[in-house]
């Protein structure tokens, strides 16, 4: 009956509990090798005692890198580094594959050099490892280096004459280079046998092919490395999108009231809310700005992406609207050198957004939009959605022409600007401007434009949004 190491089943991912099982057993195995592995007083004059010795060491190194790998295993491995690194695992398997082993078990052989009989002595696996044929016998110490890699064989000569000349146990590793090309890994140990005048009579050492567990090693060592660099890139990149959309975004805090040099005829407040796991910043934007005229800019917008692309993108296109509204550029006529905008420009995106120019001599607002969701208008103590005029995404087509509404205000009346990421979720699927409707009566008892924000994050700052989103409310004082 075939071992259950080798038995050919489909890979399962492995569950916790099983992990943690067999990191357990791991431990408890390694103590019982330990147990029985015979002292160095018992072993050091039974030929038979020092080869069961050297294989309790080498199962106790075994057992240790089995450990090591297991924790890893436990911790796991992200399902997007999985995808990213598939070829180097798969590079690895061919390697694998081509070795001709199935596991990482590694081969174990021994050697013995008699100093004063020239007698040499190796195992059939021995020849296995090193690719040698038994009918041409074993190889002598001279011999030996002419197998190793050049670059190692000076570590060889360095550990063989140390322990025939100084009595010190080898213990090392060195490449060698097969009869049929290719190159194996193997670690060696071994001690002097001295004779009763304490000289040394022989040397004795095992060899074990450990290729495919440094290749192992190497493979998760890469894996490790890698993930180290995306993290720090991610890292990185998330600092710099952060520190950019702090430069672009404005700089106020609290309610924000228009004109700053006269009688306050319009109340504003924004927010900006992150997404739910907080790494994602993408290029939503609010802005309110007092223009020339008297007449007041809010507008609020997204741009597809995340990072830094998206944070730059952002600022481009923020920068061209508050210069052309600044020059009195309605807002239908806006958003058309926008949409202009993001179809001239290097870096491709798709871009909504809704602009609104309040006057408060009549308190006339004139807005438009751009595949963006309409403002809301509160009232009386109720809210509705402003019908929107028609308006595709920025950067969506060219020569789009987008159609601009008016509204004329009344004191009292509330302003609801916001980004769909503010009511998008993954885990659910209601209308969200019936949510916000629903804030009415809340809204009517805020003190100002501020608190009303505030009601807006308690109601959706907590929630599983998928994206950042941008919320603005502006109230008609006078």
């Amino acid at each position: 009956m075939p071992s259950h190491v080798f038995a050919d089943r489909p890979a399962q991912p492995p569950e916790r509990e099983t992990v943690d099982a067999l990191i357990t057993r791991t431990r408890r195995l390694r103590g019982d090798v330990d147990a029985v592995r015979p002292d160095p007083e018992v072993a050091e004059d039974d030929p038979q005692e020092r080869w069961r010795r050297a294989l309790c060491d080498l199962a106790l190194h075994h057992l240790d890198d089995l450990g090591s790998h297991l924790g890893q295993l436990k911790d796991g491995l992200p399902q997007e580094t999985a995808e990213a690194i598939a070829d180097e695992l798969a590079e690895y398997e061919a390697d694998r594959a081509a070795a001709g082993t199935g596991s990482l078990l590694s081969r174990v052989g021994s050697a013995e050099w008699n100093l004063l009989t020239d007698e040499v002595s190796w195992s059939d696996e021995l020849y296995r490892i090193l690719g040698r044929d038994s009918r041409y016998g074993p190889m002598s110490l001279d011999e030996m280096p002419s197998l190793v890699f050049a670059e190692d064989q000076p570590l060889l000569t360095a550990m063989v004459t140390d322990c025939l000349v100084d009595g010190r146990p080898i213990d090392g590793e060195f490449r060698v280079v097969r009869p049929d090309g290719r190159v194996r890994t193997v670690h060696m140990m071994g001690e002097p046998v001295l004779d009763a005048d304490g000289s040394t009579a022989s040397m004795w050492a095992v060899l074990r092919d450990v290729s495919e567990l440094r290749r192992s090693q190497r493979a998760v060592r890469e894996t490790r490395d890698w993930l180290q660099r995306q993290q720090h890139m991610e890292q990185t990149e998330r600092r710099l999108a952060v520190e950019m959309q702090e430069a672009v975004l404005p700089p106020w805090r609290g309610s924000l009231q228009f004109p700053h040099d006269g009688p306050t005829s319009l109340d504003v407040a924004a927010h900006y809310l992150p997404s739910a796991s907080g790494a994602l910043i993408g290029g939503d934007w609010y802005d309110a700005l007092q223009l020339p005229a008297g007449d007041s800019l809010l507008s609020v917008g997204d741009l597809t992406g995340h990072g830094v692309s998206a944070t730059s993108a952002m600022a481009m296109l923020l920068g061209a609207l508050r210069g052309m509204a600044v020059a009195g550029i309605r807002p239908g006529a806006l958003m058309t050198h926008l949409n202009q905008l993001l179809e001239t420009s290097p870096q491709p995106a798709l871009g909504s957004a809704v602009c609104c120019r309040y006057t408060p001599g009549t308190r006339s607002l004139s807005w438009a939009q751009a595949g963006h969701p309409s403002p809301l208008l509160f009232r009386d103590g109720a809210g509705r959605t402003l019908t929107a005029p028609d308006g595709v995404l920025l950067g969506a087509t060219s020569g789009a022409a987008y159609e601009q509404a008016e509204l004329t205000l009344r004191p009292g009346d509330l302003l609801v600007l916001h980004t769909d990421g503010l009511t998008r979720t993954s885990a659910t699927s209601d209308d969200g401007a019936d949510r916000l409707t629903a804030l009415a009566a809340r809204f009517a008892r805020a003190r100002d434009a501020q608190e009303c924000v505030r009601v807006m994050v308690e109601e959706f700052g907590e929630q599983e949004r998928e994206g950042d989103a941008c919320v603005m409310v502006a109230r008609v004082i006078a």
